[in-house]
């Protein structure tokens, strides 16, 4: 008799044990994928071991061998485990988060002809030589220069971008400047399953992608690249909610290959590893002139400038009038869309909300409707207020229509754009409203850009707020070799100080100075642990039992900093609680979660955790 141990792509631990059928035996094999009835339904698992024994009294048979030939090899497998330690999921998730979605469910491939030599053993290179990080606008072609060491071993390379359209533009490049194979690989792309059978085929070559890319079927791994590693867009949202940063750090320690990091600036946690002297720096000269930056305080120009409240100051309006009379080109920044940020009875102060995400409706004026951004909700204006009957809504807060519709008010004979409507030439724009969607087109080049609401985005409850925030402005700073004016009422902020003097590394060795006291990463991790449903009452109860009985288990590897409702605590229908919870190691944090949430069942409630939360 032969038993084959599997798991699954759920989030429950395994493995399971499943008879495999004698005319089977011979065609089954460890990292081969099954169909098999779990809990009556019929779902694909993956193979993990084959063994003569089971301790389980009733087995039932595997309904179908899907791959002859193993789909995932050991160091994927090694890589999943890890994955499913650090990240707090099964290893069944961990395995379905590596591959394309056609083959999460169910899809024969095409079994590659190739073969693979056997790689000769040698000892892991060090990890200050394996990481490296390199700073600065220009990083193409120095990661063009990494590119072709690697491919000269006959090594593979794997590289991550932000954004798909930077993806293959650099592919291309890439394809002009060498010989190996180069390809472009991304969830839900056509043909997808296609490029990913043909990757596995070559023995070595270049795939070009964004997150999921890091999973890449690519043999001998010499090289990883991520570029923009600090863009929060290499988190994943859905469980497993892993890093690709991370994830690529794993799977280089298992396949000893390189790591290097490129961005205009270093995310908190490579800093860190860096002052720890783990990371080899290399920094690249800016090429352009850095503008200059001026800040301008709201709350200190004179009273008769700021009584009528002014969509931008006088000083901004001035120099935006005066780069028109030049000729110039400007670019107003403001990261919120539509018309107003929230509409509410005149009479009675009753904001009109999401009824699914109980968060304030966005005017836009083009549609002439209120947009929720969380969910794409959508409702006509009412004419009067569903609360109390008055007729008049009163709409406030700024976003880029509204930006728009004031330029247009005052600077009637310029020719003014919104991004969203963008097309073609920017030559053929005087002023262009945009929010960070800009930062995305490199090509683009301003005299002038006027940044507004930025205080919103550092004054947000977040401790990750002046990174991104400085990440956003240096984005911007990019675009332009003249001027920047930013509206701001935190002008002392070392966020704009680094700024104005061009100087990143002040910014990020005064944000550790103020993350180290309360132990914010990196000096320590965060754990979320989610908790949502749709009824409030349930989950509120089931918030508070589970942090009460967490909370009485005495560990040191972990401490519960508090339980309140998310931001926003509804969306799309759920109700949302969370656990915050601050750990040494998060491996340690996972095990523990994992031992005292898998016996927790609530009806109505589902239970997740986000390691390393962004």
């Amino acid at each position: 008799m032969l038993y084959a141990k599997v798991v699954l792509g759920l989030p429950i631990e395994g493995p399971f044990d499943y008879h495999v059928p004698k005319e089977s035996e011979d065609k089954i094999s460890p990292g081969a994928r099954v169909w098999v009835n779990f809990r009556n339904k019929k779902e694909v698992a993956y193979v993990t071991g084959l063994s003569s024994r089971t301790a389980i009294k009733k087995v039932k048979d595997i309904l179908e061998i899907i791959d002859p030939e193993p789909l995932i090899d050991k160091k994927m497998f090694l890589l999943a485990d890890k994955i499913a330690q650090y990240y707090c999921c099964s290893l069944g998730e961990a395995l379905e988060s590596m591959l394309p979605e056609e083959l999460r469910k169910g899809r024969k491939w095409g079994q590659s002809e190739f073969s693979l030599p056997k790689a000769g053993k040698f000892a892991l290179t060090p990890f200050s030589q394996r990481l490296h990080f390199i700073q600065g606008a220009e990083r193409i072609p120095a990661y063009l220069r990494e590119i072709k060491a690697t491919l000269l071993q006959k090594r593979s390379v794997i590289l991550l971008f932000s954004d798909i359209a930077l993806a293959k533009k650099t592919a291309e490049i890439i394809e002009r400047d060498s010989e190996a194979r180069v390809f472009v690989l991304f969830r839900k792309q056509v043909k997808g399953l296609s490029v990913w059978e043909n990757i596995k085929k070559e023995e070595y070559c270049v795939v070009v992608g964004v997150r999921s890319n890091v999973f890449a079927p690519v043999n001998s791994l010499g090289l990883i690249i991520i570029d923009q590693e600090n863009d929060q867009v290499y988190k994943q949202e859905q469980v497993p909610h892993y890093h690709a940063r991370e994830v690529a750090l794993m799977r280089a320690e298992i396949e000893e290959a390189r790591v290097v990091l490129g961005a205009n600036l270093l995310s908190l946690e490579s800093f860190y590893l860096a002052q720890n002297n783990k990371i080899e720096y290399e920094i690249i000269p800016a090429e352009k002139k850095y503008p200059e930056i001026r800040l301008i305080d709201p709350s200190r120009v004179a009273y008769a400038d700021r009584k009528n409240k002014p969509v931008f100051s006088k000083y901004l309006a001035d120099a935006i009038y005066a780069n028109f009379l030049e000729k110039g080109r400007t670019l107003l920044f403001i990261n919120r869309k539509g018309f107003a940020t929230s509409a509410a009875c005149h009479n009675c102060g009753a904001a009109l909300k999401c009824p699914r995400c109980n968060i304030n409706l966005v005017f836009h004026f083009d549609e002439n409707k209120l947009k929720c951004h969380h969910c794409n909700f959508k409702m006509l204006l009412p004419e009067i207020c569903p609360v109390c009957n008055a007729g008049y809504i009163k709409y406030s807060g700024l976003g880029t229509e509204k930006i728009e519709s004031e330029l247009s008010r005052v600077f009637p004979q310029a020719r003014i754009k919104l991004m969203d409507d963008f097309k073609g030439d920017l030559s053929l724009t005087d002023i262009l409203v945009s929010t960070s969607a800009v930062i995305k087109h490199k090509e683009f080049n301003f005299d002038l850009i006027g940044v507004l609401g930025i205080d919103n985005s550092l004054n947000r409850v977040d401790f990750r707020s002046a990174e991104k925030t400085f990440g956003l402005l240096l984005g911007l700073s990019a675009l332009t070799t003249k001027k920047i004016i930013i509206e701001s009422s935190n002008s002392n902020h070392h966020c704009f100080r680094a700024l104005i003097n061009n100087d990143p590394s002040f910014f990020l060795k005064e944000e550790l100075k103020e993350r180290k006291q309360p132990k914010f990463p990196p000096f320590k991790h965060m754990v979320l642990v989610k908790i949502r449903g749709r009824n409030l009452d349930k989950v509120k109860k089931a918030s508070y039992d589970l942090f009460e009985k967490l909370n009485k288990i005495k560990t040191s590897s972990l401490k519960l900093i508090s339980l309140n409702p998310a931001q926003p605590p509804k969306l799309r229908g759920n109700f949302y609680y969370q656990i915050l919870i601050r750990a040494s190691n998060p491996k340690a944090a996972s095990g523990f979660l994992k031992l005292h949430l898998k016996n927790e069942r609530y009806s109505g409630i589902i239970i997740t955790v986000d390691v390393d939360p962004i």
